[in-house]
């Protein structure tokens, strides 16, 4: 990998931690600890992405090569570099978990390529010292659903870190799949994940929670000077603008996810990206039926804190839990306070525009909130499958009466026969004031079809469509993997011959784990 140029920024100006062993221990006064990873017996290349590798500086050749399994498996170290795990804390369900850190996860190393920074990590890759009472392993089901997420996000223009490659390590690792006390061995995997950086909201909590104040100041100015040069101005304008940028972006993911249905399922502080990237995939999922209060998280099952209705809700929350981390660099609460309270409305504007959108509505009305409301409604008077009702709404034309409407989008319907009644009659009264609404648009059918099919996509990865792969790859065929990696990277067009995966969830997959039910694991 000629072309690789490593620049450790990360652990070149910030505090280390001088005791390099992977013994779980409390790690104070450091970012980062210094760790190998765990070497695999016998590593396998799954699936590699030429894009993400042109990216940083791989070419398609190497991918094939030993050296490049052998360093993206953790067999050996890259020249020039030295593996590193990151030291932080975070709220896990709303409650201070206190050091949690870089568990599973092991950074390679910064690269540099066409004037762009990305740091290279494996997940899965071994214990660190802050794996807990976990091997820092990680399993093929998981590591498969991760890499695939990953780019299927990124294709459906959803702020994401990327996957590099996913890899067998040769190694059996014993999980419980629902932490009921069924303990089994499965294959173990390596996913090499690419971000410009993996600083969480909990890096920066840490440091205030332990007052170590000096670091925090020198991480925010480390943070700010490499990841946001655009910020001028004294220290505290610094870093509350610093904190409006994190803010701003996280609100642009969170009604992102909104678009596509998606739901994160695990938004404790520390999955919580400073870049405003979607990290760390686990129990996440996309709605099937629509259904705000849907969360695939079983952990979250009683409290379904983190259901798809309240992700903008617990972001502005994890927000808060930010601006306490900054308040002691700034000493001021007022200028926190109002980026907090500008988030839900600012987010709330956004998601009306964003909604709109998805109707093919480019334009504003002040009955547009009812509308919306009214959809919200009746989308949960039966089960109605998110994806392909808004996807088949470009089939609506400006002459259509509600009737037909409703015959166009029928095949949203999971029990087509409970479409009657009372609950027909609430269809026919939305879609009535839906197409006068649409009738005061200027844009022709054709014209506003096509904005929406770049809007509303026709194909997501589904949970079963994950876990179909990853029974296919557990018997060794990864052909599906490839099948449906080739598929997410155009969400939004037609692709007739893969017609088979624009489908409502099969009845099979219902209640099946991997499919409805999800572990922190999964």
């Amino acid at each position: 990998m000629k072309n690789l140029k490593v620049n450790n920024r990360f652990t070149t100006e910030l505090p280390a931690d001088p005791y390099e062993t992977n013994e779980i221990r409390q790690v104070k006064n450091t970012l980062f600890s210094y760790v190998n990873p765990t070497k695999p017996s016998n590593p396998t290349l799954i699936h590699a992405s030429e894009e993400v590798a042109e990216m940083v500086g791989i070419t398609a050749v190497e991918i094939q090569s030993e050296a490049f399994l052998n360093a993206f498996s953790g067999k050996e170290i890259l020249p020039e570099t030295r593996p590193y795990a990151m030291c932080y804390a975070g709220h896990q369900f709303g409650n201070w978990a206190g050091q949690l850190g870089d568990g599973r996860a092991i950074n390679l190393t910064e690269v540099e390529h066409n004037n762009t920074f990305f740091t290279l990590q494996l997940k899965g890759a071994g214990k660190t010292p802050y794996s807990r009472t976990a091997d820092g392993l990680a399993v093929l089901r998981s590591s498969l659903r991760e890499y695939l997420c990953a780019e299927a996000m990124y294709y459906l223009g959803v702020p994401t870190t990327r996957s590099l490659s996913l890899i067998l390590s040769g190694d059996q690792v014993l999980r419980d799949v629902l932490y009921n006390g069924n303990p089994a061995y499965e294959k173990g995997a390596i996913v090499c994940r690419v971000a410009p950086s993996f600083i969480r909201f909990g890096s920066l909590e840490m440091l205030t929670a332990r007052n170590e104040l000096k670091n925090l100041r020198e991480f925010v100015e480390y943070t700010i000077k490499h990841y946001f040069p655009e910020i001028k101005g004294e220290p505290k304008e610094q870093y509350v603008q610093f904190f409006k940028t994190v803010a701003d972006t996280t609100r642009k993911m969170v009604v992102h996810w909104q678009r596509v249905g998606f739901v994160h399922g695990v938004m404790n502080t520390d999955n919580m990206s400073i870049h405003g990237l979607t990290i760390d995939y686990g129990p996440y999922g996309w709605l099937e039926n629509y259904d705000p209060n849907w969360t695939p998280n079983t952990t979250d099952s009683q409290n379904r804190r983190y259901r798809f209705g309240n992700q903008p809700q617990v972001a502005q929350w994890n927000l808060y839990q930010l601006a306490n981390a900054l308040y002691p660099l700034i000493n001021e609460a007022e200028p926190l306070e109002n980026i907090l309270q500008l988030f839900i409305t600012d987010f709330e504007t956004d998601h009306k525009i964003m909604f709109l959108s998805k109707l093919g509505l480019f334009t504003t009305t002040e009955t547009d909130g009812k509308l919306i409301e009214g959809l919200e409604a009746v989308l949960q008077l039966s089960e109605t499958d998110m994806t392909i009702f808004f996807r088949n709404l470009n089939k609506i034309t400006k002459t259509d009466l509600a009737q037909n409407a409703i015959e166009k989008i029928q095949d949203s319907f999971y029990l087509p026969e409970e479409i009657k009644g009372d609950i027909l009659d609430s269809w026919k009264k939305w879609f009535s004031v839906y197409l006068q609404r649409l009738n005061q648009e200027e844009l022709s059918d054709e014209y506003r079809t096509e904005k929406m099919n770049q809007i509303n996509p026709k194909y997501v990865l589904r949970n079963y469509m994950a876990q179909l792969a990853i029974d296919e790859a557990d018997k060794g065929d990864y052909s599906l993997i490839n099948e449906l990696y080739l598929l997410l990277q155009k969400p939004y067009d037609e692709q007739p011959e893969s017609e088979k995966w624009f489908a409502k969830r099969p009845d099979w997959a219902r209640s099946k784990v991997g499919c409805s039910m999800l572990s922190c694991s999964s």
